[in-house]
């Protein structure tokens, strides 16, 4: 089957079909084009989409991160970012493999088919010039046989005429003969058109157009294969990074199953253990035995007075308290009591039965004791003074509970282990270069690196100091080193002052902003402070003047923190009115002040005595 056969006398379509063969190769070109640009923006979708969840750095975010499920998820999210970049590939490849290699080969398609079209066209013009010359010929014989015929009849008319003289008879047979003679020419000439004609009608039809014709048919059967060379390319192209793409799905499918559940609940522990124990029981309170209470047993100056508080909750967990307020407000907060006021007796007065039951006692609180003997440890008070003056977060992390503590502690000393030992490896090259310098002279002075040695230890002598003083901490912590008297912790408040002045002195027992405590110290000693330790602390700051006087109705005993016992018809200071919640602070002194029921005394504001400076 050959087009130069079968379709002869089809040029145009041929024409036709083969511009119509290069507008399809343009199309699919245009077609990948377009895939390669979705592919792109796929990807970039998808890389887009991945760094929109990534955890933000040195964020809270990032820390949820060490748990397996989140680590899976991040997994995904770099997967799908590697997932992108093989959709890249397929855009890069298919840009570089199929689309500018097609758009080459048109270019090479459009000049051949246009160099055969051009050998077909002028095949074409030069039979038609052959015709032309043909008919010409043909045109020619037929005319001058026509003219011979007629000089031949009019010669014969002269000829058989009597009265034509003979000369005109010889001029018309010479002029017949001429004629004939042009007519012979001219047969000559159109027989020999004819054959060349012929000839070139014969190499037309049966050699050139049939060579011309192969040849596009040549160019389009190679168009067709390379079209479906770029069609199983374009397969292949995909194919290629299937592997890939399945590594990166069995990646994702590998951090699904890498998810640990019971290891995200041990870091939930380790994240969030403060290391203390539950608080104990209870005491049961015997109401069947009427007990005559003065004093409250638990008060503030009660503590401070006996100097020997109660230590109910020795081993146990303490309270979680932290005052964000201003000193002159300290004690209010913390002796205030944490219940509402009890009603006023509804009959006579409890203190005329001797021994009697008051109003109903309240419940005490389980860390009742524990907080009193946090109000009597100095150290502790520190922690309020650097909290009222702005102090950021403590370098011991005493902030913390003992568990996080310990953890931000060990990380600390860690860091500082890396940095000595990074240091050491500097001083060792800069030893060696040393070296070098002192065997080459040529290659550097020696006494040049000595500076940079000496900066060198000196960094290192101040990683060791300072992670000598994070491992002392962190032994502490960790109960290595032995339980520290009041005056031994006084002593480290003093060293911990002198090598890290920016520290609060708040290396001991403290409290964080979310109420949780720091460290455990149960000894007797740390609640043996006078209350003129307490009230130094504070010497900056002047007591809440008197706004007015009261007299109290009934006998209260106050026997929860922050209230204070009175006898019907004592009169006391008022510091501070009700706030609304039932209470009414008063002093009886300098020493002796805290929180009576609202309902239980008669106040007398005295606006004139407000900023007054007065004590009992």
């Amino acid at each position: 089957m050959s087009w130069g056969t079968e379709l002869w006398d089809q040029f145009d379509n041929l024409e036709k079909h083969t511009q119509w063969g290069i507008d399809i190769l343009e199309k699919y070109i245009k077609f990948v084009k377009e895939r390669t640009e979705i592919e792109l923006n796929y990807a970039k979708q998808l890389r887009n989409l991945s760094k929109k969840y990534q955890p933000k750095k040195n964020s809270k975010e990032e820390e949820e991160y060490r748990y397996t499920a989140c680590k899976a998820f991040l997994s995904t999210l770099n997967e799908m970012n590697d997932y992108a970049g093989q959709h890249e590939v397929i855009s890069e490849n298919m840009t570089s493999q199929i689309t500018v290699e097609l758009a080459r080969y048109v270019q090479e398609l459009k000049q051949e088919r246009k160099s055969h079209f051009h050998d077909g066209r002028k095949a074409q013009q030069q039979i038609e010039t052959c015709w032309k010359q043909l008919e010409s010929s043909k045109r020619r014989f037929e005319r001058d046989c026509r003219e011979a015929d007629r000089a031949q009849q009019y010669f014969e008319k002269m000829d058989a005429d009597i009265n034509v003289t003979k000369a005109d008879v010889e001029k018309a047979r010479q002029q017949a003969q001429t004629r004939h003679q042009m007519a012979d020419d001219s047969k000559a000439d159109y027989s020999s058109y004819l054959q060349k004609f012929n000839h070139e009608q014969h190499e037309y039809y049966h050699t050139h157009i049939p060579n011309i014709f192969q040849k596009i048919q040549e160019m389009e059967e190679r168009r067709i294969v390379r079209i479906g060379e770029s069609v199983k390319t374009y397969a292949e192209l995909d194919r290629q990074v299937i592997p890939i793409i399945g590594k990166c799905l069995d990646g994702i499918v590998k951090a699904a199953e890498s998810i640990d559940p019971k290891n995200d609940s041990q870091l939930v522990v380790e994240a969030y253990k403060s290391g203390f124990e539950p608080p104990g029981d209870i005491e049961f309170e015997d109401y069947t035995q009427p007990m005559k209470r003065t004093v409250s047993d638990n008060s503030l100056s009660n503590s401070r007075g006996d100097g020997k508080p109660e230590l109910k909750f020795g081993g146990k967990s303490k309270g979680k308290l932290w005052p964000f307020i201003k000193k002159n407000k300290l004690m209010s907060l913390l002796t205030s009591p944490h219940q509402p006021p009890p009603p006023p007796p509804a009959s006579a007065s409890p203190s005329a039965v001797p021994n009697g039951p008051q109003s109903p006692k309240q419940q005490k609180e389980p860390l009742s004791h524990r907080f009193n003997e946090f109000m009597t440890s100095k150290p502790k008070i520190h922690c309020f003074r650097s909290l009222k003056r702005g102090g950021a977060t403590p370098e011991d992390f005493s902030n913390l509970p003992p568990e996080q503590r310990r953890k931000k502690l060990q990380q600390k000393v860690d860091e500082l282990n890396k940095e000595i030992q990074k240091e050491m490896d500097q001083r060792d090259a800069i030893t060696k270069m040393k070296d070098v310098y002192l065997k080459n002279p040529q290659m550097g002075d020696p006494a040049s690196l000595d500076h940079k040695l000496a900066e060198v230890s000196q960094n290192i002598e101040k990683l060791r100091l300072e992670a000598q003083k994070f491992e002392a901490w962190l032994a502490e912590v960790e109960g290595r080193l032995p339980a520290r008297s009041e005056q031994s912790r006084r002593q480290s408040g003093l060293y911990d002052t002198q090598s890290a002045p920016a520290v609060n002195n708040c290396a001991q027992d403290r409290e964080s902003p979310d109420g949780s405590y720091t460290e455990e110290q149960s000894q007797e000693s740390e609640v043996k402070v006078l209350a003129t330790d307490f009230d130094d602390e504070f010497d900056d700051e002047e007591p809440l003047p008197a706004i007015g006087t009261c007299k109290a109705l009934y006998t209260f005993e106050g026997q929860n923190e922050g209230t204070i016992s009175v006898v019907e018809g004592e009169t006391l200071y008022v510091i501070e009115e009700d706030k609304g919640d039932g209470w009414t602070r008063i002093r009886r002194n300098e020493d002796e002040e805290g929180y009576v029921p609202t309902s239980y005394v008669e106040v007398y504001l005295d606006k004139n005595a407000k900023g007054a400076k007065t004590y009992i």
